[in-house]
């Protein structure tokens, strides 16, 4: 089975022997016990999570890691104007939030299969130095060009960064601890969603946009300092077959279609040949996958995982977390600046209460989805979110920053009982070889609901502007909100569909229970 120990500070997580089920054991603090992940008895390690405990300083630099992508996150967009005013080539600063949403979704994949072959620990090192070299050349940007290409390197590091930092939450903490781990992770993000747009907006008016990336300097020296420091793993070296093909035709199929549906309806026609050949590239290439990974020895992403239906279902459940997600958070500011003319701050501050709302519920979602079970607790904050979006689209014409603004907590508090649970329940079903896997398949499906949100969302904006009288006229914005927003309602009760495909059973039944490696 696989060991963690506690060894001079360091968590020390040990996979050199065959893991059976998921079930590992604790040496640490003079007492070594047993644990079983899907048990909801915490007893000896339940009491000891927390900074205090022998896996605190990991939970730090967790934290500490998570927050480099969270307040990235929300940094920039404040900051848009300066930039542009020192940069110029405004039509090009979308591509600044497109390129680096690519490259993070892309790498995903790639980077899940290496986590599980060669360890966590050198991937998520690999991902903050990626990012750290992103920040230090987007500080150094000349033009609007360099810094596109270097907001694709931060991209990279970003797909890295993220999925490691949950899969590693996922084999130091059981079950029942993840349940408390959430309130920390969660807090990082509440956090991030005020600190970010205020540093976005501090640097770029009182000093310089390009602080917004140098501030994350010192921050990924002290994040990779401390995982390197502190977390500790023994994986054993054994040969293995990397599969160049999958890996080949997944990255170009994914950047093809991702890119098309980003840039359809923006930069290209839906119908040009630009957005045809994308298309065509990309599911042309996504067909020769799937045979590709039937013959590999050793699969960048095993079909027979997505296959199993509790995966199908969390993954179905992720892409509608990604798709509503960018819908308010894309299309809320727009709708509040054009039809009533209040000032970014204001619109921004209504759509940071969705950020707000959603650590919230997190952080309380444990107790629930422990006693009630994932399938509960995943409909019942599926439930919440789509009566928050309801009301968006039926309070959409009548525009009003207030009503925006608790909706959008609404939507986040649902969001906060269906995201996390749902990973943790597909967590669960695995063991540490594929555990990598299936918590990058969750944080690309969330990153491609997102990028198809973008181009339906934006599709029916572009659609009813047009056949009305341009988007600087009331009527034509709050029309084409309501139909956004209505549409964002609909992706929510789909999302609501999907959970109630969950298996019925608390989080020890054998409906959660580890399933056998496929290979």
């Amino acid at each position: 089975m696989r060991a963690a120990t506690c060894h001079k500070g360091s968590y020390v997580v040990d996979v050199r022997r065959t893991v059976r089920g998921n079930t590992g054991e604790l040496a640490g603090a003079g007492t070594r016990v047993s644990v079983d992940e899907n048990s909801t008895q915490t007893g000896h390690r339940g009491r000891s999570v927390g900074f205090r405990s022998d896996r605190g300083k990991v939970l730090m630099s967790l934290m500490l890691t998570t927050g480099l992508i969270a307040v990235d996150a929300t940094i920039l967009a404040t900051a848009v104007p300066s930039v542009v005013k020192e940069l110029g080539e405004f039509e090009q600063f979308p591509w600044l939030f497109s390129v680096y949403l690519l490259a993070q979704a892309v790498s995903v994949p790639i980077y899940s299969k290496l986590a599980d072959t060669i360890g966590r620990k050198p991937i998520i090192l690999v991902g903050v130095g990626l990012f750290l070299l992103g920040s230090v050349l987007a500080g150094l940007a000349w033009n609007m060009t360099s810094l596109i290409v270097f907001r694709v390197v931060q991209g990279l590091g970003a797909g890295a960064t993220a999925p490691m930092a949950m899969t590693i939450v996922g084999d130091i903490y059981t079950v029942a601890e993840r349940a408390l781990v959430q309130g920390y992770i969660a807090s990082v993000w509440a956090v991030a969603s005020v600190v970010g747009p205020a540093l976005g907006g501090i640097f770029s008016q009182f000093t310089s946009w390009r602080w917004i990336f140098l501030v994350n300097i010192p921050l990924c020296l002290l994040a990779g300092w401390a995982l390197a420091r502190f977390y500790r793993e023994n994986v054993e070296r054994r040969h293995h077959t990397i599969d160049y093909l999958g890996a080949g035709l997944l990255t170009v199929g994914l950047t093809a279609v991702i890119l098309a549906l980003l840039e359809g309806g923006n930069a290209w026609s839906w119908l040009s040949w630009q957005s045809l050949t994308s298309f065509g590239i990309g599911i042309a290439a996504l067909v020769a996958f799937v045979p590709a990974e039937r013959r590999a020895a050793e699969p960048v992403l095993d079909l027979a995982v997505v296959r199993r239906p509790l995966i199908m279902t969390t993954t179905a459940i992720s892409l509608g977390v990604g798709a509503l997600l960018i819908g308010v958070t894309s299309f809320v500011p727009t709708y509040l600046e054009n039809a009533l003319g209040v000032a970014p701050l204001i619109s921004g501050v209504a759509v940071a209460a969705l950020t707000l709302g959603w650590p919230l519920s997190a952080s309380m979602a444990g107790r629930l989805y422990l006693r009630f079970g994932y399938r509960t607790t995943v409909l019942t904050g599926s439930a919440i979110a789509v009566v928050g979006c309801v009301a968006l689209a039926v309070s959409g014409p009548y525009p009003n920053p207030w009503t925006v603004g608790a909706v959008s907590f609404v939507i986040g508090f649902g969001l906060g009982w269906t995201a996390a649970p749902s990973l943790i329940a597909a967590q669960a079903s695995v063991d540490w070889s594929e555990r990598g896997v299936v918590t990058g398949i969750n944080v690309f499906a969330r990153s491609a609901g997102s990028a198809i949100g973008v181009a339906v969302f934006g599709a029916i904006a572009t659609n009813v502007i047009a056949a009305g009288r341009g988007e600087h006229d009331y009527a034509t914005i709050v029309t084409a909100s309501t139909w956004v927003f209505a549409a964002v309602a609909l992706t929510a009760a789909l999302m609501l569909l999907a959970a109630l495909r969950l298996p019925r059973g608390g989080v020890d039944s054998t409906a959660y229970a580890t399933a056998t490696p496929t290979r």
